[in-house]
């Protein structure tokens, strides 16, 4: 790229938080100068024991911004009482303390391991209300093209048009929060913005895997060092639960820039840990397939040196074979070898199959779709159960989809030839109900969902057209 090239490319990032929070206040503990006060080994010199309001602010008025004491409030029972000085104001805070959870102000906010910090991000907060106010309102107001003109967009385009599809963004709304009194709240000056306009037209792709659409895996995190959100460019203020970031593929947001993020997510193989347990529809986009490869590799395996096998998916493998091919295909991948000449027993084969749809997080037969697919079978006709099933496969997220059409297809050819394998559609049914259907552990009549199962053997290539 040319020297003129590089000038032309915008800043990505935006500095104008970060500046704010480097003139925010910093905590200054105001210490107690009596020995004969004790208090909870938790607090420091900071405490200064039994102290009504009056005489705290009294003690404050004259302190710069960030100072702060820790008092126990006349008649207080289970809590103590942080004082702040800021905008030349004392402000007064109700803290708890659990030694599993550190300091907190209420339940459900940021937790922290001492109070200094839990002062030092409150003074940001209350920095940032207070001096960022125009940008905090301009990040609010954003409703054209915060997608496509992000951060993410601007450094992935490339990765994500060969992956990702044209989509039109939800409508989201919102306001800016008033500031309140109110230490560590989890307000993140995130972006909202409405009708998104869809990604530019992506260039021709490889159509040889479907486009699946993904939700990101979005959790509460910690950023160490300087972290700027991916959404709307601003820097990620705070010193704690500043945002989130996607487990799945790294995405950094603040709160509230989440809800408005699309599901675009595009895992990184980097962030999976082996495939046994893992989101089908994370596998498949990860892996750029339609189908996992361990369902590939098991299915071609059972059909190649065991459809004829008597009992086949009903007699299990030995236990430490099956277990050393999990190891081996989480540890190896693709290149793990599943071949007769490593493992010569077909059963070991089919338990890992087994094993691995059971320890699916959301199972093949998702919970929202179940419901309709036993609603089909109150159905009088094998007719109309059928038109009911191929209306219920259609209520399937596509990775869940195309891979229950590929296995039961397999079961269907492997019931083909149950006067050998003693296989049929219900003896099938049977061994995968429980693999493939969410069940309660102490549910022990699955005859229902046995019959449904075995319709959808029996009719698989009338439902899935």
């Amino acid at each position: 790229m040319s020297k003129d090239a590089l000038l032309a490319v915008p800043n990505v990032w935006k500095p104008e938080l970060y500046k704010i929070q480097l003139d925010a206040p910093t905590p200054k503990p105001v210490l107690c100068e009596r020995d004969d006060i004790m208090g909870p080994t938790r607090y420091g010199k900071e405490y200064h024991g039994t102290m009504d309001y009056k005489e705290c602010e009294q003690m404050l008025k004259d302190k710069p911004d960030g100072s702060y004491l820790v008092r126990r409030s006349p008649g207080a029972d289970n809590y103590y009482t942080l004082s702040l000085r800021f905008g030349q104001a004392t402000k007064h805070f109700k803290i708890f303390y659990c030694p599993e959870k550190g300091h907190y102000l209420r339940e459900n906010f940021k937790k922290f391991e001492t109070v200094e910090e839990m002062v030092a991000d409150g003074l940001v907060d209350f920095y940032m209300r207070l001096h960022a106010a125009p940008i905090l309102k301009e990040m609010m107001s954003q409703t054209k093209k915060c997608y496509e003109q992000s951060p993410y967009m601007t450094l992935h385009r490339r990765k994500l048009r060969s992956l990702c599809k044209p989509s039109k963004l939800p409508m989201v709304q919102d306001s800016l929060e008033s500031a309140d009194t109110e230490i560590a709240d989890d307000r993140d000056g995130g972006a909202k913005g409405a009708d998104q306009e869809q990604f530019e037209k992506s260039d021709t792709h490889d159509n040889a895997y479907p486009e699946y659409e993904k939700q990101h895996a979005f959790k509460t995190h910690t950023f160490k060092g300087l972290n700027w959100c991916e959404f709307c460019a601003n820097f990620l203020w705070g010193f704690t639960s500043q945002g989130v970031k996607c487990d799945d593929c790294g995405f950094m947001a603040h709160f509230k820039c989440s809800e408005l993020v699309p599901a675009k997510c595009v895992p990184d193989l980097k962030r999976l840990r082996g495939i046994f347990g893992v989101d089908l529809t994370t596998l498949v986009t990860a892996h750029k397939c339609r189908i996992p490869f361990i369902v590939k590799k098991c299915v071609e395996e059972v059909e190649n040196h065991g459809m004829l096998q008597e009992g086949i998916y009903r007699i299990s493998g030995f236990a430490d074979e099956i277990e050393a091919l999990k190891m081996a295909l989480d540890k190896d991948g693709e290149k793990a070898d599943v071949s007769a000449q490593m493992y010569s027993n077909i059963n070991v084969i089919a338990g890992v199959l087994k094993l691995y749809l059971r320890l699916l997080p959301v199972p093949l037969i998702t919970f929202q779709s179940f419901p309709l697919f036993m609603e089909s079978m109150r159905e009088k006709s094998i007719g109309e159960q059928v038109i009911a099933l191929r209306n219920a496969v259609k209520a399937l997220p596509p990775a869940h989809l195309h891979c229950l059409k590929y296995i039961l297809e397999h079961l269907n050819r492997i019931a083909s030839h149950h006067t050998i394998n003693k296989m049929n559609e219900h003896n099938l049914a049977t061994v995968f109900a429980p693999t493939l259907i969410a069940t309660p552990q102490h549910m022990t009549d699955l005859s229902q969902e046995i019959s449904m199962l075995a319709a959808l053997i029996s009719h698989c290539h009338a439902i899935f057209l």
